[in-house]
This record gives structure tokens, C-alpha cells and sequence, in this order.
């Protein structure tokens, strides 16, 4: 049996190894993906230090990575000839893997799975390996030109889709448009993309981007925000006054808070003006406050958001290969992949960092 490097989990708060494993087998209606990228993403740093412990236990060793992008490697016993593909293609992995059974599955929307849901990188082995193996349903064929950079398709399964999820229920609300404020809080692998689809979506609404690091403010104006306004140890009052002289106005009318932390939501919710929504896709603490009369008085919204489902991930992809995305990626070996997620557990990465296999 062939082995592929793999970096795997042992324990929680401990680094990952990287080591020789079997290539593994796909079942009868799975295909043999060879990973050509994978993302990084905080979520995975968070698996690591035991965030996702709870709802999302694994089995160890385990090899984590959900952002993923190969070729077609094999294809098992099972798998239709109506999928669309042969080896060789280049498919995107929809990360979601519901039942098929329930109530959300059968919306659509697998990434809500109430059955049997699974989510690879946090249950079936992810993508920090050459191959993984891949329900067939769940492969989308991209164009041979998509595929020259893979590095750019892989973040789009989460990095890109779960803002655009976000700010597409921001828009359905009613909450963006002409003289309105959309704000996006973060501006790191998701909120580089989500500063865009506030331009795409946002229907001639301003866009603010709401950062710590001025660094990461010049990516969000480079990526099409109107304004960024640095957020770093500032009273409400302060950011107030910085957004009264960008904008003319002293609240926001929508958030896409990419943080999730009780600091940035709780400054997002004293931002917001009256019938003001945040929609949350950040995923930082495991819990938030806010004060019941502000929120009830002046009709604020607070929405989840969580992943994407399939016609979100083809939509973006869709975009991508359009020219209407700009990806902000940097390259990355799998042997630096614990010095890496340190510096995603700092907040020190700027877009997003994906492993590029040879």
C-alpha cells in the first residue's frame, strides 16, 4: 500500500506531527482526492487548543484541514458516472457532509445537518495530507483555467463562502443599500473577502472595515472598504467620532462581525443604530453578553451564520472565477504548519495562509 505524508493530531494543546500514513482507501461512492491546497483557518488552530471538543470530538491520531482543493485520483465501485468528472479533474470539497435525511439537509443547507451531519477537518479526515478520500456528491468540478492556482480555490470553501452567507442575510434583512453603513469587524481570512461582498451585495452601501492593525485596514481598502477606522483600545465614543467624520453618521445600520470575541460584539451592538443588525460567522469565545434594553428598545438583530452551504460555495466560486474576487494568499509548506497556526492563534496573518502540495 502506497503512504502519503500527513501532519496529524494527537491530543489537544499539542503540536501536530508529521509523518508517513497509508494512502487512504475511498469507499464505493467516494473518490481519491490528491490534495493539491489546503487553508488554513483560526478554526483549525481552535481544534487544536480543544475549542471544537464538544460538538466536534475526533478520534486520534487525526488529520485535521477543511478548506481543500485536488485532482481526482480514483473513484469508487459506486460512484455514478453522472458526477461530472474523471481522474484527473480538479474538484473544490464542499466541507459540509449532511445526511440527506432532515429537515435542514433537505433545504439544502447541510452545514445545519440536525441528523448525522459531518464536517470534514472536525470528523472525516481533512486536508493536511496528499490524499483524502471524499463523498462524491461533495466534489465540485472547477475549470481547468480555475485550476492553474489551487492555492485560490481552496480558501473559498470557508474563507470565502461564510462571509458571503453572512452578508447575503444582512442584504435579505433589509438591513443594507443606498445611505446606509455596513460595517465588517476583522479583517483576517474571512473579513478580506467579506469587505468585497459588502461592495457586491451592499446595493451602494458604505462600507467601514473595523480592524486592530492598520496593516490589516489597508488590506480592507485595497479589497474595495470605503473607509477603515482602527479600533484598538478606542471607547465607543471615539470610534463613534471617527465614523461621524467618515460618514457622516455616528452609527451603523449593519455588522459582519468575522471576530466572534464578547469584545467585538459587544462594540458592534453599541455601534449599531436603531433596527440595526450583526450577523456573526467569527467564532473567538464561546460566549457573548449585551445589555437587554438597548437591544429590545431600539429592535436590534442578531443573526448566526454558519458555513455555507453548496449553491453558496458554487456562487462564490462562480465569482472568483469571474475576476469579481480578489484573494489576499500566501503560500505555505506542510512542514511549517505548526509555526503557521501559532500565528493564526495570534492574529498575526494577514488573508489567508494555504499548504501548496507539489
Amino acid at each position: 500500500m502506497a503512504n502519503m505524508q500527513a501532519a496529524r493530531m494527537y491530543g489537544y494543546k499539542e503540536p501536530l506531527r508529521i509523518e508517513e500514513v497509508p494512502v487512504p482507501e475511498p469507499g464505493p461512492d467516494e473518490i481519491l482526492l490528491k490534495v493539491a491546497a489546503t487553508g488554513m483557518c483560526r478554526s483549525d488552530y481552535q481544534l487544536l487548543t480543544g475549542y471544537f471538543e464538544g460538538p466536534f470530538p475526533v478520534d486520534l491520531p487525526y488529520i485535521p484541514g477543511h478548506e481543500v482543493t485536488g485532482r481526482v485520483a480514483g473513484l469508487g465501485s459506486e460512484v455514478p458516472t453522472t458526477v461530472g468528472y474523471s481522474e484527473g479533474d480538479m474538484v473544490v470539497v464542499n466541507p459540509s457532509w449532511g445526511d440527506g435525511t432532515c429537515r435542514q439537509c433537505r433545504e439544502g443547507n447541510e452545514q445545519l445537518c440536525s441528523g448525522n451531519g459531518r464536517w470534514v477537518g472536525f470528523g472525516p479526515p481533512g486536508g493536511f495530507a496528499e490524499y483524502m478520500a471524499v463523498e462524491c456528491r461533495h466534489a465540485i468540478p472547477v475549470s481547468e483555467e480555475a485550476a492553474k492556482a489551487p492555492e485560490l480555490l481552496a480558501p473559498m470553501t470557508d474563507a470565502g463562502m461564510t462571509p458571503y452567507r453572512g452578508m447575503r442575510k444582512l442584504r435579505d434583512a433589509g438591513k443594507l443599500g443606498p445611505g446606509r453603513t455596513v460595517a465588517v469587524t476583522g479583517i483576517g481570512g474571512l473579513g478580506s473577502y467579506a469587505v468585497q461582498y459588502a461592495k457586491l451585495l451592499g446595493g451602494g452601501a458604505t462600507v467601514v472595515a473595523l480592524a486592530r492593525t492598520d496593516s490589516k485596514l489597508d488590506v480592507a481598502k485595497e479589497n474595495g472598504a470605503d473607509h477603515g477606522i482602527n479600533v484598538r483600545d478606542k471607547s465607543t465614543e471615539a470610534i463613534q467620532d471617527e465614523l461621524e467624520r467618515l460618514t457622516g453618521r455616528r452609527t451603523i445600520h449593519a455588522i459582519l462581525d468575522c471576530v466572534g470575541s464578547e469584545s467585538s460584539i459587544s462594540m458592534g451592538f453599541d455601534l449599531l443604530g436603531p433596527e440595526g443588525a450583526l450577523a456573526a460567522v467569527g467564532l473567538m469565545s464561546q460566549r457573548v453578553e449585551h445589555r437587554q434594553f438597548p437591544f429590545v428598545g431600539t429592535e436590534l438583530s442578531y443573526i448566526g451564520s454558519f458555513w455555507g452551504n453548496h449553491l453558496d460555495l458554487v456562487e462564490v466560486l462562480s465569482l472568483a472565477e469571474a475576476g469579481l474576487v480578489k484573494h489576499n494568499v500566501t503560500k505555505v509548506a506542510l512542514e511549517d504548519i505548526n509555526e503557521n497556526l501559532d500565528a493564526l492563534g495570534r492574529g498575526d496573518v494577514i488573508g489567508r495562509q494555504v499548504i501548496v502540495f507539489g
